[in-house]
């Protein structure tokens, strides 16, 4: 099976059909996706906030950490399902779009940067938790990774301002005289 096949096999499941047919269920899913990536980057950027000494600076990181990120997971799964269920609906379409394809390549650089920063400033969060900042390596990624996560908004929104499925109205849709005042 090649990617078209794949990508075809998508948008004919039926939860894609059952999304796409419905009045009803794509705008649902679109807002469960917008509060989650709301939830998720808000979560985010209060770490990273903390990371780069601008924000609660008072608290530990870990405890902070801790309060926090468990909320970040739950909003970033919640997010990534959505995500799913609307990339069904229109796959071929999305997988096409070079915004769609940037907003992915930032979740995998900030994937990776989160990577980093585990392998980095959080082994030795024991040093620094109650520092004003995380050192330098922890300052970086932070503010790389408020960088990526601005960039998958960005990206999104012009997603949904690049994709559609609809066929731009011609002459003969456009019926002039039903919008004129009898």
């Amino acid at each position: 099976m090649n990617i078209a096949d794949l990508l075809a096999a998508l948008e004919a499941s039926p939860p894609a059909v059952s999304i796409r047919d419905s009045l009803y269920l794509f705008p649902l899913i679109e807002s469960l996706h917008v509060f989650g990536l709301a939830m998720v980057f808000g979560t985010i950027m209060i770490i990273d906030l903390r990371l780069l000494g601008l924000a609660s600076t008072r608290r530990p990181f870990t405890m902070m950490a801790s309060d926090i990120l468990k909320w970040t997971w739950l909003a970033f799964a919640l997010t990534a399902t959505t995500g799913a269920l609307m990339f069904i609906t229109n796959a071929g379409v999305y997988y096409h779009n070079t915004y769609f394809r940037v907003k992915m390549a930032m979740l995998v650089l900030s994937g990776i940067n989160t990577l980093i920063f585990e392998r980095t400033a959080l082994r030795s969060v024991a040093r620094w938790n109650t520092e004003k900042a995380a050192p330098p390596a922890g300052r970086t990624v932070a503010a790389l990774s408020l960088l990526f996560w601005i960039g998958v908004i960005f990206m999104g929104r012009w997603v949904g301002f690049t994709s559609t499925r609809a066929a731009p109205p011609t002459d003969s849709d456009i019926n002039i005289e039903s919008l004129l005042p009898k």
